[in-house]
């Protein structure tokens, strides 16, 4: 059996070995998306695959919908060419449970899988031919954080950025400017109302492909590229809206166990491959089952109907409130805290690391007994339900391969909101005492222990990138396993840092208590984990 329209046809067989199917005219909903397309999605990888396309799938099964969805990559062409073409655009979609059983099912609703580069010109015209087109209302985007970001953190342009503003649209490169070409396409057909959605995990997502948008358009228009009026239109959210939202599904890399058990059942096709990019990638998704959607309703040209599929349609205040709720409080202070500590003990599963008593408690104080007094209620999800569905169901899935070292990746961009935002809500609170928090500056001082290469056994360790690493590591020279620092060493400096945790923490009155905890780890091999027994018991 392949995956491609031959399934469609083959049904009985694909039904025999437990995998459901598409119930909609496959060839009806390529034809309707061709002619009156609604959704085209930028970022063509698993979390777009495993969660957003099967949202269309329900609607289409249901007839809630008729078109699919044009999914499209500026980034990682061989994603296109060798995930999506060769299956028809489609995905095995495997569903991972706790008990290790799999749901299964061939995800058909991507009409086109094209390439966003402007020196294709098959491709890039099928795009602007969609842009130009009256009945698109919705562009959406997984790209990561990193793909709205024009400049870097010293605030000056990358090359690229600057190449796009300088020679406009028709050689645009970077992903910012490939969609504000499309969308001077879209103004000057007739320039009907547009929603960008940005379904990327990061704070205030649609705030960011706003304000890159705008700052190409307008350096468009001062060099003569695009006219005023052309701004005025991305500017104006009753003609082009940026609606935030809050998204949350683990999609980590695809398991071999998996796919060894769809080969086993007659699916052939579905070794990974390691794109030119380096993206590891597969003709099936496996991920978890538990997913969350919250998108703020702002579309002037009107939406498919993803209220029916799932997702939470509200406003922008709630989306902020539970994106809120899961990065600082229920879900991303517990990855990464899991995540610097996994790397110490030599995990490489995060599950793995659940069936350790000492982290689950270090979590779970983390979360229930630190982060709940401060939590941001968004009203649509209890954030108590929330973090017990994190740490009892999700978390400990031994079928969901995700790593310590995957998530500790760039933890210098991450703790000021995971961590920071805890501690300034009790240093704002006059009913709550931050000297009370123990498990937050441990998994801090564990961050700093982490960043010093060497792991709980004394054996060198590799670090997961992070931009501010060398630096970090330059403060950190004076402090080695088994000796006693004489002296702060440069944690002062690191600690007062209030870019890297969103506060001074030596003014807060933790600074203290982290390097006495840091300390503590450096006493010899086995410290790390006596020191996390001694304050999480």
């Amino acid at each position: 059996m392949k995956l491609n329209r031959s399934c469609l046809t083959n049904r009985e067989a694909w039904e025999k070995a437990s995998v459901k199917l598409p119930e909609f005219d496959w060839e009806k909903m390529r034809s309707t998306t061709d002619k009156s397309p609604k959704w085209i999605h930028f970022g063509a990888g698993n979390i777009f695959r495993g969660f957003i396309a099967v949202l269309q799938q329900r609607l289409l099964n249901e007839g809630l919908e008729e078109s699919g969805i044009i999914a499209t990559d500026t980034f990682d062409y061989d994603i296109i060419d060798k995930i999506y073409t060769p299956f028809d655009n489609m995905t095995m979609m495997v569903s991972l449970k706790p008990d290790g059983t799999m749901d299964r099912e061939v995800v058909a609703s991507v009409a086109r899988g094209v390439k966003a580069d402007v020196s294709n010109e098959k491709d890039f015209r099928y795009l602007v031919q969609t842009f130009e087109n009256p009945s698109l209302q919705m562009v959406s985007f997984t790209i990561t954080e990193k793909g709205y970001a024009l400049a870097n953190f010293r605030g000056e342009l990358f090359p690229v950025v600057e190449k796009d503003m300088e020679d406009g649209p028709e050689k645009a490169s970077h992903a910012m400017s490939v969609v504000t070409a499309l969308l001077l396409k879209r103004y000057l057909a007739g320039g009907s109302p547009l929603a960008l959605v940005s379904m990327d995990n990061c704070s205030h997502n649609g705030e960011k492909l706003r304000d890159s948008i705008v700052s190409i358009a307008g350096a468009w228009t001062k060099k003569g590229y695009a006219s005023e009026s052309f701004l005025s239109w991305v500017q104006d959210e009753n003609k082009v809206s940026f609606p935030w939202s809050m998204i949350d599904k683990i999609t980590p890399r695809p398991a071999e166990v998996v796919q060894k058990l769809l080969e086993e059942d007659g699916i052939e096709d579905m070794a990974p491959i390691i794109t030119s990019k380096n993206t590891y990638i597969a003709p099936f998704v496996n991920a978890e089952i538990p997913q969350y959607l919250v998108v703020e309703d702002r579309f002037p040209n009107g939406r498919p109907a993803l209220h029916k599929a799932g997702v939470y349609m509200t406003d922008r205040d709630t989306v902020n409130k539970t994106e809120r709720m899961k990065v600082t409080t229920c879900l991303n202070p517990l990855h990464t805290a899991l995540a610097v500590y996994g790397c110490l003990l030599g995990y490489n599963s995060i599950a793995a690391e659940m069936r350790d008593e000492d982290l689950t408690a270090l979590v779970e104080r983390i979360g229930y007994k630190e982060g709940l007094p401060v939590v941001t209620d968004p009203g649509i999800l209890s954030p108590e339900d929330f973090i017990r569905e994190v740490i009892e169901y999700r978390l400990p899935n031994p079928f969901i391969p995700d790593a310590p070292q995957r998530i500790a990746t760039d933890t210098s961009q991450k703790i000021p909101i995971r961590f920071g935002e805890t501690i300034k809500a009790y240093l704002a609170d006059e009913n709550l005492d931050v000297q009370t928090l123990t498990a937050i500056p441990l998994a801090i001082a564990g961050w700093l222990r982490y960043l010093l290469g060497v792991d709980d056994e004394g054996n060198a360790m590799e670090i997961s990138s992070d931009p501010m690493l060398s630096e970090l590591r330059e403060q950190l020279k004076g402090i080695r396993l088994g000796e006693k620092p004489e002296g702060k060493e440069g944690l002062e400096e690191i600690l007062s840092n209030p870019v890297l945790f969103g506060t001074d923490l030596v003014k807060a009155g933790l600074s203290e208590k982290i390097e006495v905890m840091l300390y503590e780890m450096l006493e010899g091999p086995g410290a790390v984990r006596k020191t996390l027994q001694r304050y999480v018991k």
